[in-house]
Formats: structure tokens, C-alpha cells, sequence
């Protein structure tokens, strides 16, 4: 009877075993390969529990998750030959678990390596098609996506799928940093001048339409006063004229008296004339 219980402990110790290398489960962050004697037999695996015959069947997970490959700075020359530090990312998955596997031999620093290079002779190619300029500011979006789908192309052969390439920081080398930030310098220097000579010129202008316009006013304030002047004088001349017509002996009076008043108007003044004159007719 112990042996008996023996023996059934011993099965169903077996029987789990093998039942435990007979299941495997695939997560819905991993792509799995199913082996037969070391040969590829199935990779479409949905996630969930899965069956494979012990001993004869083995697999291997990978991680279907987005990946970033960090690389260091690099320089690549611009077409006008000049140095440039460029510091860019890579975010890539594995798209084909088979032909990651064949090409890689499923190490990721492998994958790494092989992606590396691609991206840095692609981004060799398109700066050297540009300029600093074009490069730095003007272009740079054109260039990750050119890199992108140039190097998705050539990914595919590895089983991998490139999400999106970055450029983080574009730098110049610090030997002609000082250079290029003195050029620049004297570049920013030269507009401020034009732009002080520009406004310089627009004062002279405004300052002469200012004068012209001042002198144009005055004139023509001085013609109106000239014309109100003489319109006055010719109303008071009226005015003297009628006043003189209704009463002429009292008019020539009040004018002789005018006279009498702006001669005399000090003790000191002297008139030599004859008593019998005209000027003195109203004394008489």
C-alpha cells in the first residue's frame, strides 16, 4: 500500500512537471517565438495560455514595447564644411520577431549597434546637403523626417519598425564656438547700424515735412491776418467815412482836438507855428 502511494506521488509529481513545461502564457507587451529543435515553427502568438510539447518545444520572449536608442553626439560636416555636434534619439519596436531574431540573434545591444549606423550615415547624408543655417533652424524638421523613413527602409531587413528619429540639440564644436558667436556678433552689429542709419534718414525726413509744413502754416496764417487787417481797415475807414458825412464840422473838431492832445502831451513840448494857422482855427 506505501509503495502504491509512492508510485502515484512520484506520477503526479511527473505529470505536473510536465504539464508545467507543456504551458506557457504571452503577455500583450511580448512577442514570443515558438521553437522546434531549434528551428522557427510560430510567431503569430495573441496574448493568453498556449500549449507546446515538453522537451521537443522551446521558446523565446521579446519585449514589443516601444524602445530608445540614446546614442552619444556625433559630428557630421555641413556642405559648406563645417563641423557640427549633432545629439539625436531613435524610438523603434520590433515589428518582425522572426527576422529580429535571424538578424540579431534577439540582443537588443546588437539591434542597437546595427540602428546606430544606420542613423548616423543617414544623418551624414542630409547634412551634408545643407547648410549651417538650413540645418540649425531652417530645415531640421525635413531632416528627421527624411531620416525616418529613409531608415524604416532599411530597418525592415531586422525585423524592426522605426517609430520616430529626433534630433534633441544641434551644437558647434568648441573650437569654433568663438568664431562663429564673433561672426555673428559683427553680423547683428551691422544691421543695427543700417537699421540706426534707416531711422536716422525717416527723422530727417519727418523733421523737414515738420519745417515745411510750420512754414506753410505761418504764411498762411499771415496771408488770412493780412487780409482780416485790411478787411478791418477798410470797415473802419467806412465807419469814419460815414461818421464824417453826417456831422463834418464836429468831426473836424474832434479831430484837431486828437492832434492838440498827441502835440502837447508834455510840458516840455514846443511848437513854433503862426496864431492865425490852420492848425489853431478852433482857439480863435
Amino acid at each position: 500500500m506505501g509503495s502504491f502511494k509512492m508510485l502515484s506521488g512520484i506520477a503526479l509529481a511527473a505529470v505536473i512537471v510536465i504539464a508545467s513545461f507543456s504551458v506557457f502564457t504571452v503577455d500583450e507587451r511580448d512577442k514570443v517565438i515558438l521553437f522546434r529543435l531549434g528551428e522557427i515553427v510560430k510567431t503569430d502568438f495573441k496574448p493568453g495560455l498556449h500549449w507546446k510539447t515538453p522537451f521537443v518545444n522551446n521558446i523565446l520572449k521579446f519585449d514589443a514595447r516601444i524602445q530608445t536608442l540614446d546614442a552619444e553626439p556625433e559630428r557630421y560636416l555641413t556642405g559648406e564644411k563645417k563641423n557640427l555636434i549633432v545629439d539625436s534619439f531613435v524610438k523603434w519596436r520590433i515589428k518582425d520577431v522572426a527576422n529580429y531574431y535571424t538578424a540579431t540573434g534577439g540582443d537588443e545591444v546588437r539591434a542597437n549597434l546595427r540602428l546606430s549606423q544606420i542613423i548616423k550615415d543617414g544623418l551624414r547624408g542630409e547634412f551634408a546637403k545643407r547648410t549651417i543655417k538650413e540645418a540649425v533652424s531652417g530645415e531640421r524638421q525635413q531632416i528627421m523626417t527624411h531620416i525616418t523613413a529613409q531608415a524604416n527602409e532599411q530597418a525592415q531587413a531586422f525585423g524592426i519598425d522605426i517609430v520616430d528619429v529626433r534630433i534633441k540639440r544641434i551644437d558647434f564644436p568648441p573650437d569654433i564656438n568663438d568664431s562663429v558667436y564673433r561672426r555673428m556678433r559683427a553680423e547683428r552689429v551691422r544691421v543695427a547700424k543700417d537699421l540706426r542709419s534707416r531711422g536716422a534718414e525717416a527723422a530727417e525726413k519727418i523733421r523737414a515735412e515738420a519745417d515745411r509744413q510750420r512754414t506753410v502754416i505761418i504764411a498762411d496764417a499771415f496771408r488770412d491776418a493780412e487780409v482780416l487787417r485790411g478787411e478791418g481797415d477798410a470797415s473802419a475807414t467806412g465807419i469814419y467815412a460815414k461818421a464824417y458825412g453826417k456831422d463834418i464840422e464836429f468831426y473836424s473838431l474832434y479831430r484837431s482836438l486828437n492832434a492838440y492832445k498827441r502835440t502837447f502831451a508834455s510840458k516840455d513840448d514846443v511848437l513854433v507855428v503862426a496864431p492865425d494857422s490852420e492848425f489853431f482855427k478852433y482857439f480863435k
